[in-house]
């Protein structure tokens, strides 16, 4: 962005009506929640140690850092008036729809570490370390900037060629792959798991496994619109509606929407992190104030 873009903006709609100070409102809240959710369970994990020794919450560490730079982002994104594509005066080089873009990976490395965890237990507990989840979340987060980076140093026409046939080709195969995981571990916690004696370990894999069902399913209801909307339009022969700005577009706000509902799920679907959110972050702020 340059000086110049920068003196030139504007809120995403003029204060005029009250629809338009509602979007304003909705905006900041929505970014502020994101912020605020996503760094308490931030903090929960960071404080307990037990949390942070198993890989599911290193999986959600990842989805909530990343979400808390979407909700930092959103001050921008979502406030003002800002479109986000292939040079744009106003973009952020595609740096914000990339922390979006990361907590979908996150998403589906935790799905794919829920899978081998319940369904080859013995291989998984040799194989899948702590320091290797840590490389996996390392190895991604370094992809998606790798590729912002290569896209922001390539001329425009080639950058609108890998952003376009990269990111649908992606979405369509992490798409299928995260609806036959859910399918995959609904049945195993639907039956597999039913099998088993009971016990604090079965226990725990039926809450793990159903806890990333919902995140999951949760994502994908926010997720799909937008894919959809950008495979037509990729195959469409007619121009697309063209929102004025990232703020007023529904399609991209849902996924936004979602980055603060998942927080909400890890909380209210995991009573260990639920546990150590009341009583080492939320309850001793409480006793300061």
């Amino acid at each position: 962005m340059s000086n110049s873009s920068l003196q030139g903006l504007s809120l995403a709609l003029p204060l005029t009506s009250f629809g338009n100070v509602l979007l304003l409102l909705f905006s900041v809240s929505l970014a502020s929640s994101i912020i605020f959710l996503n760094m308490s369970v931030c903090v929960s994990i960071l404080l307990n140690r037990a949390l942070r020794s198993e890989n599911r919450f290193m999986y959600m560490l990842s989805t909530c850092f990343s979400d808390i730079c979407s909700g930092v982002s959103y001050y921008y994104v979502g406030v003002l008036d800002v479109k986000e594509i292939i040079n744009s005066p106003t973009g952020t080089y595609l740096i914000v729809p990339t922390f979006l873009g990361l907590s979908y990976m996150a998403v589906l490395a935790a799905q794919a570490d829920r899978y081998h965890a319940v369904a080859s237990p013995f291989q998984y507990s040799r194989r899948m370390t702590r320091n290797r989840t840590v490389v996996i979340i390392c190895a991604y987060w370094l992809y998606a900037f790798l590729i912002v980076a290569v896209s922001n140093l390539v001329p425009v026409g080639v950058a609108q060629r890998i952003v376009s046939i990269g990111s649908f080709v992606a979405n369509i195969f992490t798409v299928i792959i995260m609806i036959g995981l859910n399918i995959r571990l609904f049945i195993i916690a639907r039956f597999q798991l039913e099998k088993e004696p009971p016990s604090v370990e079965r226990d725990i894999k039926r809450s793990s496994v159903y806890l990333i069902l919902v995140v999951a399913l949760f994502f994908l209801m926010a997720w799909l619109p937008l894919f959809c909307y950008v495979i037509v339009c990729n195959f469409s022969a007619s121009v697309c509606y063209a929102f004025k700005n990232d703020a007023t577009d529904p399609l991209r706000v849902l996924p936004r929407v979602n980055a603060a509902l998942t927080p909400i799920l890890y909380i209210c679907g995991c009573s260990p992190l639920r546990a150590t959110l009341l009583i080492k972050v939320w309850r001793p702020c409480c006793r300061r104030r």
